[in-house]
């Protein structure tokens, strides 16, 4: 019913990619989707933006969500074989949203990561404060053959006042994934100004919904029909590469 009813209020808006890399749809697990009601609802929304595969990307964040790779995979199996039942034609991948902290430190010593196909990792920052030891942290994961996306860059205010970092961590081989909510205003207009920044500099390499409930959907999907968004997808169609994440 709820595909039906979002599909005829909103059937003419679609991504110019079919691909979400990040995303909180796996139930129970993070304050994401809190029942499998609510992330195939959820899915029913990518559906409707002509989103067909997801990357399920759950925080793994020290105390607050110590999910470990087996948790995930529990949860993971039990989403597919619901999206089966419903007859819901959606790709789905499983990884994570790795907080680099002490939690990660220990997943990351064991090789116990979740990454994306072709051995992505979505990793992010504390809102704080940049992790320390953070470009020799990117280093040593590209020697060890991992890729490395950083999880809304636009959202860490030190970036957003010091805009050469940006810079920086991209040349050093570090790719940005930005929140489509982030261009709305949803998280502030600091975050707003360097979404905007990041697209017109050529420095945004994937989109992400970061979606955690329906109404996100919603706020994406009003912003879709936007003129700012009709001209802003032609300058990014260059530059996002979601649906190559699989290769």
């Amino acid at each position: 019913m709820f595909g039906k009813l979002f599909r005829s209020k909103k059937e003419q808006v679609r991504l110019f990619y079919h691909t979400d890399v990040h995303c909180h749809i796996l139930p129970g697990v993070d304050h994401g989707s809190q029942s499998m009601e609510q992330s195939l609802e959820m899915l029913q929304a990518e559906k409707a933006m002509g989103i067909d595969r997801v990357i399920l990307t759950s925080h793994v964040t020290a105390i607050t969500f110590e999910n470990t790779r087996e948790s995930l995979t529990d949860a993971f199996l039990k989403l597919k074989d619901a999206v089966t039942d419903d007859g819901l034609d959606m790709e789905l991948f499983l990884s994570a949203e790795y907080r680099m902290d002490e939690y990660f430190d220990k997943e990351y010593a064991a090789d116990h990561l979740l990454p994306m196909p072709g051995k992505h990792v979505l990793l992010e920052n504390s809102f704080q404060q940049e992790l320390m030891n953070l470009d020799e942290l990117l280093f040593d994961m590209q020697v060890k053959g991992y890729r490395t996306i950083l999880a809304h860059p636009e959202r860490y205010p030190y970036y957003s006042r010091r805009r050469k970092r940006y810079e920086q961590l991209h040349n050093a081989g570090a790719r940005f994934q930005v929140n489509i909510l982030s261009f709305t205003g949803y998280f502030g207009e600091e975050a707003r100004d360097s979404a905007l920044w990041l697209a017109k500099n050529g420095l945004i390499d994937y989109l992400g919904s970061d979606m955690h409930n329906v109404k996100h959907a919603h706020i994406i999907m009003d912003y879709l029909s936007s003129k700012e968004w009709r001209k802003l997808s032609r300058d990014l169609e260059s530059t996002v590469k979601n649906d190559y994440i699989t290769d």
